[in-house]
């Protein structure tokens, strides 16, 4: 299918203006209308809170415990961003928002460069309205960060190994590889840069284009990498001598090997969630991936097949992670954009048919939205959700009727007006999707707990203790900027309190008999229980006067 050029908006400057500028001001807005969600938004917001209040910015802690499953530039991001705009929930998502954008951005430039300037303003389309990818821009999470440095690399490697590249292309797109390299492993370890190592040896191996190794200035992109990477290595190796072991083997080959975090899954678990993620373009991966694996064939063997690549990039990434002992849904991230190219390299050559069918299962997403609007309030089983899910009802329907009516117009126009189709399509879907995004925060905010801020604050002084017994909050101690004492539950914080003790308190007992202790001498203190803790601390008489409570936890304060 040839789309009809003569009547394309992409000819038209000033409509390609109006959809950069309106996408833009939608994605920055969005970063700051929502709670910030645990745990990891709370929990990454926290340490870097926690890095600007102590100028520590090698040693990374949470609640004040050294926490050392990660590496720091995200942190280290939203420490900058919290010391120039201060504290606050846009602020928090602000470097995962740019990441967003740095690889959709990345993404079309460097289809533009392969194929030409309609695939490249089609990538942008279409990554920058699929649902994951969106919404994973959206999220103070490391994962789109981590996506984003690997984009870089992927891009960087296309770019420098295209046909015709200059020397001085090759040279600047293979250091800008290992710079998004470096920048990936300070993301979030060593996947960084072993998946990508993985792809270019398949990748070798699949076309027999062995040369390649010689084209990828090694020496000086080491130099590169090490020049970035190994300083924060050595200085946290310097001040904590327990860290190597815990970094490299615990979050790294135990992650992988074993179900240690208990984040397990089938072997199937990422295959639901890709066919959301990549909503409003579903019908169209398959064919993508296809074309890229078939395209390319009259090639000679020496020049570079960017689609193969690609094509190794997305199925590889999603089967590592699918044999993973460790899965989490924002894992596969990384693939969106070589996925998004794809899409956008062949989406010209469907049929009228297939594009058809594409824009039919956005309807039916729509479709499927607004009968969970109607039927999830009365599905609930506990009472206290039921609110929570009628407070969603109308954000879902406003969004579902924006994804409808974008379905259907790009149904009609599919033969006749594709350019126009793929702009309605992606319009409505990344608008549909940011409205009903929306209207989850009532559940951020229950989760989060920010209901009770005003009631803790009220009670909290400078040297006023504040404990969790039985739980770990990980977004209340950023929005009352202060650290917790952890009282029997050590959360995801156990390694950390291994080595500090003293940060905590172990048992129950112990805690009962401080709280005692605290009473008699007439000083304040405020704890955030556990349902069942508060039952039977209650049963035992500990002088408690609540001040906050909701199904997840009870606030209570020294009467």
């Amino acid at each position: 299918m040839t789309p009809d050029l003569q009547r394309s908006p992409y000819h038209s400057p000033r409509t390609l203006w109006a959809l950069c500028i309106g996408f833009l001001l939608v994605w920055f807005y969005m970063l700051g209308v929502r709670t910030l969600v645990p745990t990891d938004e709370g929990r990454y917001a926290e340490m870097a809170r926690e890095m600007v209040a102590t100028g520590d910015w090698i040693t990374l802690r949470l609640n004040g415990i050294k926490y050392f499953e990660k590496p720091p530039l995200q942190n280290w991001m939203n420490a900058i961003t919290f010391s120039l705009f201060g504290l606050g929930d846009w602020q928090a998502r602000l470097w995962t928002g740019l990441c967003g954008l740095i690889g959709i951005f990345s993404a079309a430039y460097t289809a533009f460069k392969f194929y030409g300037c309609r695939v490249g303003i089609n990538t942008g389309l279409i990554l920058g309205s699929s649902f994951y990818w969106v919404t994973g821009g959206h999220v103070n999470t490391l994962d789109m960060g981590l996506s984003a440095m690997m984009t870089l690399c992927l891009c960087g490697l296309l770019l420098a190994q295209r046909d015709g590249a200059t020397a001085k292309e090759r040279r600047n797109g293979m250091l800008l590889c290992w710079s998004g390299m470096a920048l990936a492993t300070l993301s979030k370890g060593l996947i960084g840069f072993v998946l990508p190592g993985a792809v270019l040896v398949i990748y070798t191996f699949w076309t027999r284009d062995f040369s390649l190794w010689m084209r990828l200035h090694i020496v000086k992109g080491l130099m590169v990498f090490f020049a970035i990477t190994a300083p924060w290595f050595i200085l946290i190796w310097q001040a904590n001598p327990e860290h190597p072991y815990f970094f490299f083997i615990h979050e790294h080959f135990q992650r992988f090997t074993s179900n240690v975090h208990k984040r397990g899954g089938p072997w199937w678990y990422f295959f639901p969630l890709l066919a959301i993620g990549m909503i409003p373009w579903l019908g169209f991966v398959v064919h993508g991936l296809l074309d890229g694996v078939l395209s390319e064939k009259s090639k000679k063997e020496r020049q570079f097949h960017s689609k193969k690549m690609l094509v190794i990039w997305s199925i590889f990434i999603f089967f590592f992670f699918s044999i993973s002992g460790s899965k989490l849904p924002s894992y596969i991230l990384p693939i969106f954009p070589a996925v998004a190219i794809l899409i956008a390299a062949t989406i010209d050559s469907l049929s009228t048919r297939i594009f058809k069918m594409n824009a039919a299962i956005l309807m039916l997403v729509a479709l499927v939205c607004v009968c969970l609007a109607f039927f999830l309030p009365q599905m609930q089983k506990e009472s206290f959700v039921t609110p929570l899910y009628q407070a969603m009802t109308p954000y879902i329907l406003l969004g579902a009727l924006l994804m409808l009516v974008g379905g259907a117009i790009g149904y009609r126009h599919a033969a006749t007006k594709r350019d126009t189709a793929i702009i309605v399509i992606a319009a409505s879907a990344f608008f549909g999707g940011q409205v009903i995004t929306l209207g989850m925060d009532q559940f951020g905010q229950y989760k989060a707990g920010v209901h009770h801020i005003k009631a803790i604050k009220a009670e909290l002084q400078a040297d006023t203790p504040l404990y969790t017994v039985g739980l770990y909050e990980q977004s209340l101690p950023f929005y009352l900027r202060r650290t917790t004492i952890l009282v029997e539950h050590p959360d995801e914080l156990e390694f950390g309190l291994g080595i500090q003790p003293e940060l905590w308190i172990a048992k129950r007992s112990d805690f009962i008999a401080t709280w005692r202790t605290l009473h008699q001498s007439g000083k304040k203190a405020v704890a955030i229980l556990k349902p069942e803790v508060y039952v039977d601390l209650k049963d035992e008489q500990l002088p408690m006067r609540v001040i906050g409570q909701d199904p997840l936890r009870v606030i209570v304060a020294i009467p």
